[in-house]
């Protein structure tokens, strides 16, 4: 090899021992093997060279990078852009509504302009962007107010509506026509909106202030935004649609009005859907918490290390971390073998290792869980009814509890019969974040929690014993996280998880066994109901032709009937006062054996923060949260008595079917034997959970570990009065 005074660049050495490289001299090699040097007829890339080559080196923007990878954003196909246009749009709409506090009221039209292009306009009354926003808003990728915050949000990084601006530009050459007004000006902004990618800033044109009259009222519009974009789509009907976005947004978000209309290119309607607000309750507000040990990885831990201005390492964890107690901060200190008076900025890399794996170790307090806003089960109900016809419907929303430092709680509602369709699958309406997941159903770990369970044991269809079960059914699940790990940056599915997982099924397993004792309660009722019309119709035509016969008084039946039937049978009914603006519940016991009987008799209601039970004449206990339990010492052959109680803070239809329960010797049509063991579970549960609120307002075991109580029998309400009743005679 020739020999050269200039630094050589090697592309790849194989199999050597050692190079030398002489300023003076050049290369040399020894002990050689084999060496591939690649570059100019020499074999040899000289400097200048290598610089031409690194001089073509450039930084891409992020605008850039997702003009040319707009699959990333959902915009892969034209059929998947306009729903993803239109999520984006009314993702962003129900967020700045809820933090106004505002009722949304949301509209969206689509219109076809040509062949392959859509026209999108979306219009909401929320509180409106300032002008001074409006460019960052829709002009600038990663420009947010979520991404750092740990809360449950629909959105995070900053990136869809700007995606919609940018694939419009990308597809169609069009600019996005923005109208923002807030309260408090006198008038609104109107501005055209494109994007410099290079730059990853808005290009803003034709900006104007005007009146804002609404096209539809013809009324001068306070506060609110809209709108209006053209882009390479089609629409399509079907389970992948726009229709069902938003029929499924509808679902989860009860307190939201929603409209949509799609025109041809001839101006006439194709397809239109009207969800209408069916509560006036807006989910509550989510506050933002500190991270969590737990989910805290090696390299974030450093960062944040360098970037504290706390002087103590005891100081750091309590300020930056939620769930660690002045206790907890010690013995993780002390396990890391750390000093508590240290300054963070100097803490060594096999320090913060330490710390890392004394996490893990310690027991640590959850993270608050006012991070979080489930939907809830009265709404979930609400929901469904909008959205499907049915005539059952169960629902759960599991306590919250966290996976790897990040909170998070899983709600389902399972709908039966109705208009709902017997043959073939059941419908899964999968959400995170009250945002509704359309694609990927077989690949996301909420399908894959619903599959595990055995649906023929509660009354479903499910040839093999596993996967999508059949039948007239809907389940909704949802996955309510500060967090939520998708398989893919399209957001299309729930990564695997195991707590998740566990939560999911868990849930899946109430909601069945609601489904199985609605399905045992018809059925028995229904055979009771025939047997007792049955006997009532025949024993007295057959006594009174016998009476007449034989020239003799009809004797009393009831003793017979009562031999017959031999059954206690129970019917609730719920109503609406509207004098007292209470929701009703009545249930009703018969006894059809030849002895009296005794019985607890339990009803699940609807207890939260807004209701309460207003009356209730009969007295009782509360079991549990949202069990409530009066006793029957005694109830005679062939009585029966009634217990009524009245709920406030619902709405006419709010509450339309009860839970009934019982504890006793023999069975009751129309009720469930009450499961102690999930009772207990559901009591200790809320046990731990008040002693963590406790320990979080600064009680007296502030510095400890909270563990859920484990004695037999425990009794969340040990000072509440047991009412016995006596069974009355009608």
């Amino acid at each position: 090899m020739e020999c050269c005074s200039k630094t050589l660049l090697f592309q790849s050495v194989d199999q050597y021992d050692s190079i030398a490289i002489s300023r003076r001299v050049g290369v040399t090699i020894s002990r050689p093997r084999s060496i591939r040097v690649l570059g100019g007829p020499d074999g040899v890339i000289h400097m200048n060279e290598a610089e031409e080559i690194s001089s073509k080196q450039k930084q891409a923007s992020i605008g850039e990078f997702f003009e040319k990878n707009k699959h990333f954003l959902g915009f892969d196909t034209q059929q998947r852009a306009i729903i993803t246009a239109v999520k984006e749009a009314v993702d962003n709409s129900l967020d700045a509504c809820e933090e106004a506090r505002i009722l949304p009221d949301i509209r969206v039209e689509l219109r076809r302009t040509k062949s392959d292009e859509l026209e999108m306009m979306s219009q909401d009354n929320g509180p409106g962007i300032p002008r001074d926003s409006i460019e960052g808003v829709f002009g600038k990728f990663l420009l947010g107010s979520r991404f750092h915050a740990i809360r449950q949000t629909r959105g995070q990084q900053g990136i869809g509506i700007t995606g919609v601006v940018m694939y419009s530009q990308l597809t169609t050459g069009s600019k996005t026509h923005v109208i923002s007004k807030i309260k408090s000006d006198s008038s609104a902004v109107y501005v055209d909106l494109g994007i410099d990618t290079k730059k990853n800033r808005a290009i803003k044109t034709g900006e104007k202030r005007d009146i804002w009259i609404d096209e539809k009222s013809g009324e001068e519009i306070s506060h609110g935004l809209k709108i209006t974009t053209v882009m390479k789509a089609k629409y399509q009907r079907g389970k992948k649609s726009v229709y069902q976005y938003l029929r499924m947004t509808s679902i989860v978000n009860p307190h939201a009005s929603i409209s949509l209309v799609v025109y041809d290119k001839d101006g006439e309607i194709i397809e239109e859907g009207n969800w209408a607000r069916t509560s006036n309750k807006l989910p509550r507000v989510v506050e933002e918490i500190k991270p969590h040990p737990h989910g805290i990885q090696l390299g974030t831990l450093q960062r944040m290390l360098r970037e504290s201005a706390d002087r103590r390492m005891t100081s750091f964890l309590k300020h930056n971390f939620s769930g660690v107690s002045p206790r907890a901060a010690k013995e993780i200190l002390g396990m890391a073998d750390v000093e508590e008076g240290r300054t963070p900025k100097r803490i060594k890399p096999e320090e913060a290792k330490a710390m890392i794996t004394a996490f893990q170790t310690v027991k640590l307090l959850k993270p608050p869980m006012d991070c979080l806003s489930p939907i809830e089960d009265l709404l979930i109900k609400k929901g469904l009814s909008k959205a499907i016809d049915s005539r059952f419907a169960s629902t759960v929303t599991r306590s919250p509890t966290v996976s790897q430092g990040n909170p998070f709680q899983i709600e389902v509602g399972l709908v039966f019969g109705g208009d709902l369709a017997s043959e073939g699958p059941i419908e899964i309406l999968r959400f995170a974040n009250r945002v509704p997941l359309m694609y990927q159903q077989g690949g996301c770990l909420l399908t894959k929690a619903l599959e595990a369970v055995n649906w023929k044991n509660y009354g479903l269809e499910q040839p093999g014993g596993s996967g999508i079960p059949k039948g007239p059914a809907a389940v909704l699940v949802h996955l309510a996280s500060t967090n939520v790990q998708f398989t893919s940056e399209a957001k299309e599915a729930v990564s695997y998880n195991e707590e998740v997982f566990d939560e999911v099924r868990k849930a899946m397993l109430e909601v069945g066994r609601g489904l199985k004792n609605h399905l045992k309660k018809s059925s028995e009722r229904k055979k009771a109901k025939e047997k007792f019309e049955l006997v009532n119709i025949i024993l007295p035509e057959i006594s009174k032709k016998s009476s007449e016969l034989l020239g003799r008084e009809e004797p009393d039946l009831a003793p017979v009937i009562t031999q017959i039937m031999n059954a206690v049978f129970l019917e609730e009914e719920l109503g609406w006062d509207k004098e007292t603006r209470l929701s009703m519940c009545s249930i009703t016991i018969h006894n059809y054996t030849a002895r009296a009987r005794a019985y607890t008799i339990l009803a699940k209601w609807p207890e939260g923060e807004e209701t309460s039970m207003e009356f209730n004449p009969r007295g009782g206990r509360k079991e549990a949260r949202g069990l409530w339990a009066w006793r029957l010492d005694t109830l005679d052959p062939g009585t029966s008595t009634v217990l009524e109680f009245g709920i406030s803070g619902l709405s006419k239809g709010d509450w339309n079917e009860a839970d009934i329960f019982f504890r006793g010797n023999g069975e009751i049509i129309g009720a469930t034997k009450m499961d102690e063991a999930l009772l207990d579970e559901q009591r200790k549960a809320e046990a731990l959970e008040a002693a963590v609120e406790e320990v979080r307002r600064g009680g007296p075991s502030s510095s400890e570990t909270i563990e859920a109580p484990e004695r037999e029998g425990f009794d969340p309400t040990p000072n509440t009065d047991w009412f016995g009743m006596e069974g009355g005679n009608e």
